[in-house]
């Protein structure tokens, strides 16, 4: 084996690595505060999954027996779909007003100090949670008078005109939705008003109100076949994003329960028990960790890349949302080869590597990728919910979600997807859990490796609000990947989970 560096590279080496530890600490720890008033995409996706309710909740399941179609609108519609969705609504309204006041305080914070000014993202975050707050009450009137509460739905408009221009959009709707459930004639915008500023089952009941008052019943039948038939479909879809997961997480208690009675039993000859605690033969030591993980994938990846591709970024983004999509697989796959080229480069010198490391290859790898990913779906509920209680809404997300979550343009959302489910994955498992797990295990046991790994690998997603979920599912694939000594266990586990996240946002945002 080839020498340590002399001390002179390495002291320069280690100045070097200390210049960008600062760095990045400086930028990502800048990047984890503005992440703390920025909602949450799942703010966003109860929404989507509340209209989608809506939707389906127009089925009369007259295509099944009666007994089967009330057993299955109940179990997804429930028996109070419109006081559930104002409920909803409501939680959404209170998180969003939350982070929209705590976004304003420290906007007011930054100008009282003359060398700060607020940041466009912080800016971009309070416009996005006032636009939010305005769709809320919106749609919150329409729940209101579809039960009658006309009263309640004329005061929800009234604040939220106080609040905007007249000549806005928001306005110019919720003075059209007060006219209607009052009795007042429409003018002729109506209907492009409304089609403009709402969409699924609160523009279809704005529409059926207006037809109703301006006497259009043809009008009015079309739209109501057209929404039994759109019912029909979400059902489906509800069944997918709802339904599915759950038999998922039941599932993951039935695998999570069989691996638990394995261990009581069998003991140390358990599956979950084999190489527990065998630690692997690591030649390097700490510096070149550090080289890795901060100089390879921290400084080039979070820092040196996006300076150096961020002009290609707004050339790409003339050309729309397949731009934006390329531009991001591009960042992501030029991001990965730089950080690859460092791991390859630091521990060239080591090589041939001792047994047990970067192993691919045949046995039990599929058992052990989707054992592992039914056993997380039921972890990761309860830390959701966990979350959610210490969170409020706030602590910002993955911007990729959302943008998925809003993206209609099938090659756009094909490079999303290529990114989330393909390329993350087989990097991400190389860096973290092929490397740095087994680094670690040269100074901590195996176990708080998988934590540590599984801890850095959840900050460097740079929202606080994802570091306690993603730790989680990062220890996960941390057990997967030392308990079957096969990256393409971990690969598969985090591959299905980004896949099946996808998939979800897709049908989501298509039944809109």
């Amino acid at each position: 084996m080839t020498p340590e560096t002399p001390p002179q590279a390495s002291t320069l080496r280690r100045v070097l690595l200390l210049v960008m530890t600062l760095l990045v600490t400086a930028v990502m720890g800048q990047a984890l505060v503005n992440s703390w008033t920025e909602p949450q995409v799942a703010t966003r996706l109860e929404l989507y999954q509340t209209d989608l309710l809506l939707q389906a909740s127009m089925w009369d399941g007259s295509d099944l027996p009666p007994e089967q179609s009330a057993l299955l609108r109940q179990n997804l519609v429930g028996k109070t779909p419109l006081q559930d969705a104002q409920a909803a609504y409501e939680t959404v309204r209170k998180t969003a007003i939350a982070t929209l006041n705590a976004s304003t305080e420290t906007a007011s914070s930054d100008q009282n100090d003359v060398a700060v000014r607020p940041s466009t993202r912080l800016q971009a975050a309070q416009q996005q949670q006032a636009d939010l707050v305005n769709l809320v009450d919106l749609r919150l009137g329409i729940l209101q008078a579809e039960q009658g509460k006309v009263d309640d739905a004329i005061s929800t408009w009234r604040d939220l005109q106080t609040r905007v221009t007249p000549d806005s959009n928001p306005w110019q709707t919720a003075e059209l939705l007060a006219a209607l459930w009052q009795g007042q004639p429409p003018d002729d915008r109506a209907a492009s008003v409304l089609t403009q500023t709402l969409d699924g089952w609160f523009e279809n009941r704005a529409l059926a109100k207006l037809y109703l008052e301006t006497g259009e019943l043809e009008a009015l039948a079309q739209l109501n076949a057209a929404e039994i038939q759109t019912a029909e479909r979400r059902v489906a879809t509800l069944a997918a994003v709802v339904a599915a997961p759950a038999m998922g997480s039941l599932v993951g208690l039935g695998v999570l329960l069989t691996i638990g009675i394995q261990r009581l039993i069998q003991g140390k000859d358990a599956p979950i028990a084999h190489n527990a605690d065998r630690r692997w033969q690591t030649p390097w030591t700490g510096i070149i960790i550090w080289q890795v993980i901060v100089g390879g994938f921290l400084f080039l990846g979070q820092i040196a890349m996006p300076l150096l591709i961020s002009p290609l970024g707004g050339i790409l983004a003339s050309f729309g949302s397949r731009g934006r999509a390329f531009y991001a697989l591009l960042y992501y796959v030029l991001m990965a080869a730089g950080s690859i080229t460092v791991l390859v480069f630091s521990i060239r010198r080591y090589r041939p590597l001792p047994e047990g490391w970067f192993q691919f290859r045949r046995g039990n790898w599929l058992a052990w990728g989707a054992g592992g990913y039914f056993a997380a779906l039921p972890l990761m509920l309860v830390v959701a919910l966990v979350n959610q209680q210490l969170w409020q809404g706030q602590g910002g997300s993955n911007p990729l979600l959302q943008t998925v979550l809003e993206e209609q343009d099938p090659i756009a959302l094909g490079m999303f997807f290529f990114t989330a489910a393909i390329a993350a994955p087989l990097f991400e498992e190389v860096l973290f859990r092929g490397f740095l797990l087994p680094s670690l295990t040269r100074y901590v046991p195996v176990g708080g490796a998988i934590v540590l790994s599984a801890l850095i690998f959840a900050v460097a997603h740079l929202s606080l609000s994802e570091v306690l979920p993603l730790t989680m599912l990062g220890i996960v694939l941390g057990v997967v990947y030392t308990r079957s000594r096969n990256l393409l266990a971990p690969m598969l586990l985090h591959s299905a989970w980004n896949s099946v996240t996808m998939l979800g946002l897709l049908l989501l945002g298509t039944a809109t």
